[in-house]
């Protein structure tokens, strides 16, 4: 933990920024340790609430846009040529897609809070092309709480130690 906070401590937001873009994608980069280290360095301040919210938001923000344009570019193609390996015939990829036009949105805003399905949602709204406005929306709403709600959390463990 401790090289984890000085490397945040070092390259500061734009770490914050690249990293949780990379995570949102589907590296594996334990993002909700990241916002909580993030909060705690807000607290002792060694960096800015407002800029480490920000830089937090459009991270995640664009991890989740990258995300949703490799689902609607390749995903479709990608699950037709593949999908069956792994049990994805045509007809569990239509009900997929039917699913997701009807609770895509809150899937992506509920999805923030799950680890796994964070990444996940945001390639099936691609898949199912959903409207990019609507998951604008849904998007924003949903990366706003996660990164203010696990922010929040660091700064309160902080508090704690």
């Amino acid at each position: 933990m401790a090289s984890a906070l000085q490397f945040l401590s070092d390259y500061g937001y734009v770490a914050i920024l690249f990293l949780l873009t990379l995570g949102i994608v589907g590296l594996p980069i334990p993002d909700e340790l990241l916002m909580t280290a993030v909060g705690y360095l807000t607290l002792i301040g060694t960096m800015k609430l407002p800029y480490a919210l920000f830089f937090s938001f459009v991270g995640a923000l664009s991890g989740m846009l990258i995300s949703y344009l490799i689902g609607k570019r390749a995903g479709r193609p990608f699950l037709d040529r593949f999908g069956r390996w792994v049990g994805l015939k045509p007809h569990r990829i239509a009900k997929v897609e039917r699913w997701m036009n009807k609770y895509g949105p809150f899937s992506i805003v509920i999805g923030y809070f799950i680890p796994g399905l964070r990444h996940v949602t945001c390639y099936l709204c691609g898949i199912s092309r959903m409207p990019l406005r609507k998951y604008c929306l849904f998007a924003s709403i949903g990366a706003f709480v996660w990164c203010l709600i696990f922010i929040m959390a660091g700064r309160i463990l902080g508090y704690a130690h």
